[in-house]
């Protein structure tokens, strides 16, 4: 048994479930992404003093609101409960408008430059999101 249905209701059929189809908010975009750093692997491809006392991750986190967030974790204070140092701006705004504070011991050394650390972190992100 053939069914010869109209060329302009098959179009309609189609446009209405392409209409009903739920388009992604670019505020449901969730990107993470993490790189492990140690001191004594640092130089191999850093020109900066290791930034921090202890080796851990620079973890970063993309929310539209407020960007790519980098922040450090020591290691042994990695997991969900943790809440890292922030390494950018964009990272304190967040902790700072969410009402949070970081719950992990403080590793940046004193006067330490943090501009690869937070490449680091952003390249990580970048990645991500492709």
């Amino acid at each position: 048994m053939r069914i010869n249905l109209p060329g302009w209701l098959i179009s309609i059929v189609v446009l209405s479930l392409a209409a009903c189809t739920p388009v992604q908010d670019e505020r449901d975009k969730f990107v993470s992404g993490f790189v492990t750093v140690h001191e004594m692997f640092w130089f191999a491809d850093h020109d900066s003093p290791y930034p921090f006392t202890t080796s851990g991750e620079i973890s970063c986190v993309y929310y539209p609101d407020f960007g790519i967030e980098v922040y450090f974790e020591p290691a042994g204070y990695i997991d969900e409960s943790s809440i890292g140092t922030p390494l950018n701006k964009a990272a304190a705004e967040s902790l700072k408008q969410a009402g949070l504070t970081p719950n992990v011991p403080y590793s940046i050394k004193k006067g330490a430059d943090l501009s690869e650390a937070r490449e680091i972190g952003l390249k990580s992100c970048g990645e991500q999101m492709g």
